[in-house]
């Protein structure tokens, strides 16, 4: 069990860090191709354009499929469409590699989360959720600021670095992974988006998909222009930015790793409310901060309460249906790459409208506010919550 562990910790590690690479990278990409700042979300946006749009195709398919040859092919597809990154000549490019990079995401990163029931007794995953998702915080805190250290000597070996260790990484997903078939009795048993139809009909269902929208709309919108503020706040150089992001990746690595623990002490329901107030109090004050120091300190505290809070809601998530995981898994992986599209371009536009990030961390501060009250009313903490009351009695 510790081989796949650490295997899909990697996997998550690499994905995690092409996914947020381009941050770091927007004030060296604008220059390079004259991008203007209005549009420079959009560099985060293709990624993320890709990844929602094929998601909601991938999820009902794979729970057909062997989970193992969708997770080998994707991984593949996105080594190759990384490397070409590299060779970007210009925005249109540089957008149409990076939309195949999402692309190709979305049949890897949702099968990991699918898969950890059917490779992991369910006693054992919280803590491997928890590690997993320390792959995706592991990346912010190493995987950025190595990339943003090798694009200070030139932009495009960040993303040959990147496709190579993913192509390392199919290597051992074909060699290490077993077989995950689906059921021969649920194999063919739904149409394509018929998968979707309980979802949807679902009121529960759909309000804490529109919560997990909220949340990821916020937090990327902000996230999408950190090094972009530091930069023209603080006058930071580019590796400087990389050695910022090291720091608030070890946030959210704390909270990836402690996740479980909180939510045992905690449940659920006081761990996310008690996250989700933490963070909309730190979008507030991070734009009047006077220092770098300053700055790193209160989004440390917003990393940790991501780490806390993501696999806390991809496991109400899941648990909506058990028997369309796969679906389930890639929806709301779908639903946060949707999020991160208009997040940051929404961004974009306030940043270069509006008085830069003081906008975007309002924008942010609210949408988490909004996700907290749906999430709280759609019903999908209410056990927890009934439990703490009855305690308390």
């Amino acid at each position: 069990m510790l081989r796949l562990t650490i295997l899909l910790f990697l996997v998550m590690f690499v994905i995690g860090t092409d996914t947020f690479l381009i941050s770091p990278l927007i004030p060296t990409l604008q220059q390079l191709f004259h991008i203007p700042t209005e549009s420079a979300g959009w560099l985060v946006g293709a990624y993320a354009l890709g990844y929602a749009l094929f998601a909601l195709i991938v999820g009902p398919l794979s729970d057909g499929w062997d989970r193992k040859k969708v997770m080998l092919c994707g991984m593949v597809c996105f080594s190759v469409s990384t490397l070409l990154c590299g060779f970007a000549t210009g925005f249109w490019s540089m957008f149409l590699f990076r939309f195949l990079a999402g692309v190709s995401a979305a049949f890897t990163a949702p099968q990991v989360w699918a898969a950890l029931p059917a490779l992991f007794p369910t006693t054992k995953l919280a803590k491997v959720s928890g590690i997993v998702m320390a792959g995706v915080a592991a990346s912010q805190a190493f995987g950025i600021p190595i990339g943003s250290l090798l694009a200070s000597i030139h932009w495009s070996y960040s993303f040959f670095t990147i496709g190579a260790v993913a192509l390392l990484l199919a290597f051992f997903i074909y060699y290490a992974l077993p077989e995950m078939k689906p059921d021969q009795g649920q194999q063919n048993q739904l149409r394509l988006f018929s998968r979707y139809i309980p979802l949807l009909k679902s009121p529960l269902a759909r309000k804490a998909f529109i919560a997990h929208f909220l949340f990821q709309c916020g937090f990327f919108a902000s996230f999408s222009f950190i090094g972009k503020w530091v930069t023209d706040r603080y006058h930071l150089s580019i590796d400087q930015v990389g050695y910022s992001m090291f720091f608030l990746g070890l946030g959210n690595i704390v909270g990836s790793l402690c996740s479980a623990y909180m939510i045992k002490t905690f449940n659920r329901f006081n761990t996310l409310v008690a996250g989700i107030l933490v963070s909309v109090a730190c979008f507030i004050v991070l734009p009047h901060l006077p220092s770098v120091a300053a700055f790193e300190g209160v989004y440390f505290l917003i990393f940790v309460t991501m780490g806390v809070a993501f696999p806390l809601i991809m496991g109400l998530l899941i648990s909506l249906n058990p028997t369309i995981r796969g679906t389930i898994s890639s929806l709301a992986s779908s639903t946060m790459y949707a999020a991160t599209t208009l997040g940051s371009w929404i961004a974009g536009l306030i940043y270069a409208s509006l008085n830069g990030f003081y906008a975007v961390g309002l924008f942010a501060a609210g949408c988490f506010a909004g996700s907290l009250l749906l999430f709280i009313f759609s019903g999908i903490l209410a056990g927890d919550a009934k439990t703490k009351k009855e305690s308390a009695q």
